[in-house]
């Protein structure tokens, strides 16, 4: 197994730290607290680093708010403070965990994403059908509270196998700790960027389980969905019993009972925002009508090219026309 090379050095370094600065600042400069800090940016980064150094750091408390995108969901933001180094540690660990993960992962990660993910969907069809001439049955489950289930305790233990430096851990597990959802111990926050890194991480276990244990060929995960293709319906039975008992033994993680499906792909399969038929796909009605009331509600040219963009990826003409006369 390979592992982390960086030293504690490396993360908490003032050149480091600066250039995470460079990346978080972007597109955030008109923020009250982002100014605020910035005013005395080199008092508090080289305060930053000294409390890091000395290993007196403590992560400041969230601020909590809600929001429905589309359904609801709590955020938790850090303070610039905090969030800057979760980017200075964010852009030593990514490199190397990214090397580390299954191919068909496809969530919070560089030449991935939703559109890449639909994509191999729509050609592992193909595979599996053998261009479009046999059933295909699709497994699609999701993850119940995903981010509020995981397990500080298992966590670590996965990120002992791959970090030996115990400078570093200690810090991950000073930020990890300064969250809980129900439980102590248990949850990561929504608005971390080192969550969507961990919860990869946490993840990678049960990806590498399906592939290389179960020895599924067709998986995609994308964050808390993700499916399985295949032409015999049986298996996906069978492979569905193994799934639940080793999310629930190995990473404390149950499915969500409402959302596990077994059907064919003639039928229609709802993945991450398109319903993809054999031959075609098309948007989700509710995603449908929410980019419809955002633009009515926001008609700025940037975000109608945007969703034009999105609907290429699809068989949506008469929507692309009819948010098109939005930009005339």
């Amino acid at each position: 197994m390979i592992q982390f090379a960086h030293t504690y050095n490396d993360i908490i370094s003032i050149e480091n730290l600066l250039g995470a600065w460079q990346e978080f600042i972007k597109g955030k400069r008109k923020k009250k607290d982002v100014q605020e800090f910035q005013l005395r940016l080199m008092d508090n980064i080289f305060s930053l680093h000294q409390e890091l150094k000395d290993k007196t750091y403590q992560h400041e408390p969230y601020k909590h708010f809600k929001i429905s995108d589309p359904k609801p969901r709590d955020i938790h933001k850090a303070s610039v403070r905090d969030r800057l180094l979760h980017r200075a540690l964010y852009r030593k660990l990514y490199p190397f965990f990214d090397r580390v993960f299954a191919t068909d992962s496809y969530s919070c990660r560089l030449q991935k994403g939703t559109h890449k993910a639909v994509e191999t969907f729509r050609r592992y069809f193909f595979r599996v059908s053998k261009n479009n001439t046999k059933t295909v049955w699709v497994l699609k489950c999701d993850i119940k509270k995903f981010f509020a289930n995981i397990d500080h305790f298992l966590l670590y233990q996965i990120l002992d196998k791959y970090i030996p430096n115990k400078d570093i851990l200690w810090l991950i597990q000073n930020i990890v700790e300064s969250f809980c959802s129900t439980n102590k111990g248990i949850g990561l926050p929504l608005g971390n960027l080192t969550s969507q890194l961990l919860v990869n991480i946490y993840m990678n276990e049960f990806d590498q389980y399906v592939k290389h244990n179960l020895k599924i060929k067709y998986y995609i995960r994308y964050a808390d969905d993700f499916v399985i293709l295949s032409g015999d319906k049986k298996e996906l039975k069978v492979v569905l019993r193994y799934i639940v008992r080793y999310l629930h033994e190995k990473l404390k993680l149950e499915l969500h009972p409402d959302k596990v499906f077994i059907q064919t792909v003639a039928s229609g399969v709802d993945f991450l925002g398109w319903v993809n038929f054999p031959k075609h796909r098309v948007l989700r009605t509710s995603t449908k009508r929410r980019m419809i009331k955002r633009i009515n509600e926001n008609p700025t040219p940037q975000s109608i090219i945007s969703y034009i963009g999105l609907l290429k990826h699809g068989n949506a003409y008469g929507l692309q026309n009819k948010i098109s006369k939005f930009l005339k």
